[in-house]
């Protein structure tokens, strides 16, 4: 889906496109690319190619206008940090709809997490250069409609009750909606990735698998990893979305959809376009 384009001149390459106000003053292939990185991908397909997985979620403007606005904060809108948890006693009651995101240690979960709460600057998410900085579950209230969790990064320094805190999670959290399942878009699945899956499906928890650092891969590899990504899913897994979300913390690729995402999973866009 192509987003009508808005007034003004070019954005400059150097500036933030953390808001769709700033995309939507770039030229129409490159606002599209930035909003729906995977579409980008789809001229390179064989033909024949099963284009089905990449237009499964295709909101339209109002809807990711909408979810923008739950990601920014104001007076009667807050976006506030609430509280870290090693145990699910210590967790905030789970009052709202709920999502997390988890992944191996390094693969830019907290990146991420913070582009996406980028339109409320005081709300402070911790990006380390070493892996493995996430030690507890964050929980991040999104005003009076959802919470975000950051998990821990499995793997490496992943921490040592690891296992016990996130499977007592993913068990005994009743208001979880959707976990977002995180893979280096350079390097693809790997064998922690596999596990992580695994243990997805064997609780039945609804999730879906999203690609990161994507401007660090050629687009020969990143079509490579979507194309046996999109397989592995589909012949392998029940419980997970059949489309891949593909983001760039750096060039907020794909953070725009994801936000919109979000917003429909926790059931804060009811009338969101689905194709």
């Amino acid at each position: 889906m192509l987003l009508p384009r808005a007034g003004g001149a070019a954005g400059r390459a150097s500036l933030p496109l953390a808001a769709l106000s700033q995309v939507l003053r770039l030229e129409r292939s490159r606002r599209t690319a930035i909003v729906f990185p995977l579409q980008k991908l789809e001229r390179y397909l064989a033909p024949g190619t099963d284009t089905a997985p990449f237009r499964l979620f295709q909101p339209g403007l109002a809807a990711l206008q909408r979810a923008e606005a739950l990601f920014r904060s104001d007076r009667g809108h807050p976006i506030d940090y609430v509280s870290s948890a090693v145990r699910m006693d210590h967790a905030p009651p789970p009052a709202l709809p709920e999502v997390c995101f988890i992944g191996r240690s390094n693969v830019g979960k907290s990146s991420l997490i913070r582009a996406l709460f980028s339109l409320a600057p005081e709300v402070e998410v911790r990006v380390s250069k070493t892996p493995g900085h996430t030690k507890k579950m964050n929980f991040f209230k999104v005003g009076k409609y959802f919470t975000l969790v950051d998990m821990p990064g499995y793997g490496y320094r992943a921490p040592q009750d690891f296992v016990q805190m996130v499977e007592a999670y993913l068990q005994e959290r009743h208001n979880l909606k959707r976990t977002f399942l995180l893979v280096d878009g350079v390097v693809g699945l790997q064998k922690t990735d596999h596990i992580a899956v695994e243990m997805l499906e064997e609780f039945g928890i609804p999730y879906v698998m999203v690609l990161t650092k994507i401007d660090r891969a050629s687009r020969g590899l990143l079509l490579k990893n979507v194309l046996e990504i999109q397989e592995f899913v589909k012949e392998n897994t029940q419980g997970c979305f059949p489309q891949l979300f593909l983001v760039s913390s750096v060039e907020f690729s794909g953070v725009h959809l994801l936000r919109c995402f979000v917003a429909h999973v926790t059931g804060n866009l009811p009338t969101v376009e689905a194709s």
